[in-house]
């Protein structure tokens, strides 16, 4: 029988981090760019999980700061979403170009 490691954990979580710095600097509206920004958040928890789990001395530590990752996604994700409906509301898009153009 396999056993997985260390090092496949963290290949996972590179493959997010990667998919999501491209899918953060590829997209044009917003939604795409908060899905980018949730993939590198999961990154992080899978890193954190995953060296918790390996690591003697961290115990429990990893999996709270991975919980503590997820409201903090939690959080981002209800003000973005909050933010994509004022700009849609004002604009018809949802565009993060047309929105630069609200600075002045």
């Amino acid at each position: 029988m396999m056993s997985i490691g260390l090092t496949e954990y963290l290949v996972v979580a590179a493959v997010l981090f990667g998919a999501g710095i491209f899918t953060m600097i590829t997209k044009r509206n917003a939604i795409g760019i908060l899905i980018g920004v949730e993939l590198v958040l999961n990154s992080a928890n899978v890193n954190l999980v995953a060296f918790d789990r390996y690591l003697e001395r961290c115990r429990i530590d990893g999996q709270i700061l991975a919980l503590v990752v997820i409201v903090l996604a939690a959080a981002e994700a209800a003000i973005a979403v909050g933010i994509c409906i004022n700009l849609y509301k004002n604009l018809a898009t949802v565009d993060v170009d047309t929105a630069a153009k609200l600075r002045g």
